[in-house]
């Protein structure tokens, strides 16, 4: 690669999140009816800002604001005066992104869970809508103040199938690129994404072309076992979990026939690395005629690894050797850039993280791979995939 490329590219950045300010809910669902139902930022036991809805402490007000932060994770910034103010304010995460080398950045949210089930803890169904149609409306409102750069992903009612589907219709219309759905549906009462249950949610996303969103940690993290080794090896080892975890998504989604009945459907495995997907595709190839699919599925025209070459895209950010090992087993068309920021493992130097930046990153991980892929990696894939116009 001519590592002046990394310059001229307009990168695009599938996996960021937006720290959400302390009024979204308040300021766009009525308290007076629902209370303090609503999430709103209130002090902790400790006496540190924390998001609480009714009785429930849901996070850290910047807790996920690790970027440049002075300690180790779990460790964080206790208020958003001590985090990095980019790491919610639009202007200055414009600043931040022209300095990284990044001309757009996909959003994803933090108090919501990242497949929106932590709105299901108020327990009221129509407060339950407002809040991930609030959520909605302030992405609209974030991605309005630098049209292009800022690719909204929605967050969908998914216990509803009828007001989950209502739900796309009405944020495409108001220029939302893609959805985020929990892999694990079945933690909040719901059938498994493979059913066909889903079916008409992946058909709408499918008609509107927006690709479904499956972020790692999306299902019910909570009972996750805390080993003896400490804080530090905990929160290493539950970031490592979640990476593999992503797994079941592609193996759901193959196995149960969802790509077969959405063959346009694209379906991206956000923050969980790629270096693993070689592995679990020969795996499933194995399986898949050790075990007789074709002789149940007969409908099933493809292989397992056929279909994810169709429809199905993974994200890289620290990865060296394994995501390059990916890329040539693979190809490059099935794999995007992400800097998670910022996020604990987001591409963000400080005293606290081996990162590098973005840049220092790119030229030296990419710089063995022809400059035709490291388009397709960088840019252009991510641009086909969320239907991003980079004139």
């Amino acid at each position: 690669m001519d590592t002046s490329l990394i310059d001229e590219l307009k990168i695009i950045d599938t996996d960021t999140h937006v720290i959400e300010p302390p009024d979204l809910w308040t300021s766009r669902v009525s308290v007076k009816k629902w209370g303090d139902l609503v999430p709103h930022i209130k002090p902790d036991d400790d006496g540190n800002p924390a998001w609480y809805a009714g009785g429930n402490r849901m996070l850290g007000v910047a807790a996920a604001a690790m970027a440049g932060w002075k300690e180790y994770q779990p460790d964080h910034p206790l208020s958003l005066a001590e985090a990095e103010r980019s790491a919610w304010d639009p202007v200055e995460r414009l600043k931040r992104m022209d300095s990284d080398g990044i001309h757009a950045q996909v959003l994803y949210p933090n108090v919501a869970g990242f497949g929106g089930g932590n709105f299901t803890s108020v327990k009221e169904p129509a407060l339950m809508l407002d809040l991930v149609r609030a959520y909605n409306d302030f992405l609209t409102d974030y991605a309005a103040v630098a049209p292009g750069r800022f690719v909204p992903i929605s967050a969908l009612p998914f216990w509803d199938i009828d007001a989950a589907v209502k739900e796309i219709e009405r944020v495409v219309d108001a220029g939302h690129k893609g959805v985020i759905m929990t892999a694990g549906p079945q933690n909040w009462g719901q059938p498994m994404i493979e059913d066909p249950h889903w079916d008409r949610l992946w058909a709408t996303a499918q008609e509107a072309g927006l690709p479904i969103n499956f972020h790692i940690g999306s299902g019910d993290i909570g009972d996750y076992p805390r080993h003896p080794g400490g804080k530090h090896a905990n929160s290493a080892s539950l970031s490592c979990i979640n990476f593999i975890n992503n797994a079941q998504a592609i193996v759901r989604v193959i196995c149960g026939g969802v790509c077969h009945r959405f063959p346009d459907l694209n379906i991206v495995s956000v923050e969980s690395g790629v270096g693993w997907i070689p592995f679990i595709l020969e795996a499933l190839d194995w399986q898949w005629y050790n075990c007789g699919v074709p002789e149940e599925h007969p409908e099933y025209e493809l292989s397992p690894r056929e279909y994810f070459l169709r429809q199905v895209y993974g994200c890289f950010w620290f990865e060296r050797e394994t995501a390059m090992s990916a890329i040539e087993q693979l190809g490059a068309r099935n794999f995007l850039y992400e800097t998670d920021y910022p996020h604990p493992t987001s591409m963000s130097p400080g005293p606290a993280s081996i990162a590098t930046t973005p840049r220092e990153y790119l030229k030296t991980a990419l710089k063995d791979l022809p400059d035709e892929t490291v388009r397709l990696l960088l840019q252009d894939n991510a641009a086909r995939i969320y239907n991003l116009d980079l004139k």
